[in-house]
């Protein structure tokens, strides 16, 4: 059974296995350094920094991608659909419906359906779409040309902002796929599986360790990974009912 700390930071949703300072630190100074990238490029604008050159969605974003950079939604599918949907989603209702209260839920509600459809769901694709409602005289005058400025320039910068800031970490290469992997610890033989019908079963404990050896920000629970491991087996023994034999309770969450 957990103890009363433990079950206290699962109900409140506190990170169990918190990042290293380096990463912490690393993540902040990407942020900076990418919104501070967006912010000088609007300076060079005529309207100045002050304008709708910038997005406040933006903020959201180089959390995501700084924090979490190999998080699903801190990709560039994610990031760059994700707003531009949004972003237009936010523009069309905008224009079809005039009063708040209703064109503001609508058009969150509708980008969230159209980045799951589109696979970019990207959280502070939210904000964008609502902005494009509530944003005032300043962001509605735009028109479609939201889609470009703000969106499409500081997207593009923070994406640019992301692959440079990160790529001489080699553990922290943005986008994941360009991440050099920390070397894997050897797996010790936990018996063939298929030849003595017995799963190589993990405990809530093995789980909750890989997770503390990893440095960096997961968005997923120990929790996740024991019910997504439990379902594994599940499927492989429907697989190969002859080959594994699932046996009650031997992998289980301790919550």
């Amino acid at each position: 059974m957990r103890g009363p700390k433990k079950r206290l930071l699962a109900l409140l949703g506190i990170e169990a296995h918190p990042a290293s300072h380096r990463e912490r630190w690393l993540s902040m100074a990407g942020g900076l350094l990418g919104v501070a990238l967006v912010f000088a490029a609007a300076a060079l604008h005529p309207l100045g920094p002050g304008s709708a050159l910038v997005a406040g969605s933006l903020g959201a974003s180089a959390v995501l991608v700084f924090a979490a950079p190999h998080g699903a939604l801190s990709q560039p599918w994610p990031v760059l659909g994700g707003h531009l949907l949004s972003a237009f989603v936010g523009v069309t209702i905008a224009q079809l419906i005039q009063w708040p209260p209703l064109a503001g839920p609508l058009a969150v509600g509708l980008a969230i359906l159209v980045m799951h459809y589109a696979r970019c769901l990207h959280p502070p694709g939210g904000a964008t779409a609502l902005a494009a409602v509530i944003g005032g005289a300043e962001i509605q005058s735009l028109g479609y040309g939201y889609l470009l400025a703000p969106i499409l320039v500081n997207v593009t910068l923070l994406l640019t902002a992301a692959f440079v800031l990160n790529y001489p970490f080699h553990w922290r290469r943005y986008p994941a796929a360009l991440a050099s992997p920390k070397p894997a610890l050897k797996a010790p033989d936990l018996g063939d599986s298929v030849g003595t019908g017995e799963p190589q079963t993990l405990a809530h404990e093995d789980l909750a360790y890989a997770l503390s050896r990893i440095d960096s920000f997961i968005d997923v629970s120990e929790a996740d990974l024991v019910q997504i491991y439990s379902l594994a087996l599940h499927h492989a023994h429907e697989r190969h009912p002859d080959a594994l034999e699932i046996r009650t309770g031997r992998c289980y969450s301790n919550g």
